[in-house]
């Protein structure tokens, strides 16, 4: 599982000329899923990606979590991030996981971070999305759950 977490100060997705979702302060989140990944996988994710200390404090270090700022959260499906440029020009993306295994647990990773608390909007998985976000420093985090959660096993 890949989250490419991006600090913005707002951001929105767009399908077919209406908003489905919109954010102000807080992460504009880019969710991949693989064939690998489970329920678990997802909640250590949620987890790593919610205490994360990437927001500035009152001097300007990033100390202060999502919840400490009052943050949100708008998470997008995005199957590229499994995109494999190895080979020629042409990606592939024979590492995404299986559309209806993927839904399923972007699902569950939004029903999860709206359970957890913090504001929680969505695009739409699988449609044709118009991201927009003003990301803040830029400060954008990779979270891949090979290097957070299976290493650690």
């Amino acid at each position: 599982m890949r989250f490419v977490i991006q600090v913005c100060s707002r951001a929105s997705v767009e399908v077919n000329g209406s908003v489905t979702g919109s954010i102000g302060r807080g992460y504009m989140v880019l969710i991949g899923i693989a064939d690998s990944d489970t329920e678990e996988v997802a909640d250590k994710m949620i987890d790593k990606m919610l205490r994360l200390r990437i927001n500035p404090d009152e001097n300007g270090k990033t100390n202060l979590s999502l919840s400490d700022v009052g943050g949100e959260l708008l998470l997008v499906s995005q199957f590229t991030l499994y995109a494999d440029c190895h080979h020629g020009n042409r990606p592939s993306f024979v590492k995404a996981g299986a559309a209806e295994h993927a839904e399923e647990l972007y699902n569950y990773i939004v029903r999860r971070c709206s359970e957890i608390g913090p504001k929680t909007e969505t695009g739409i998985f699988g449609a044709d999305m118009k991201v927009s976000l003003v990301n803040e420093g830029p400060f954008t985090i990779i979270l891949d759950s090979d290097e957070i959660v299976r290493s650690k096993k």
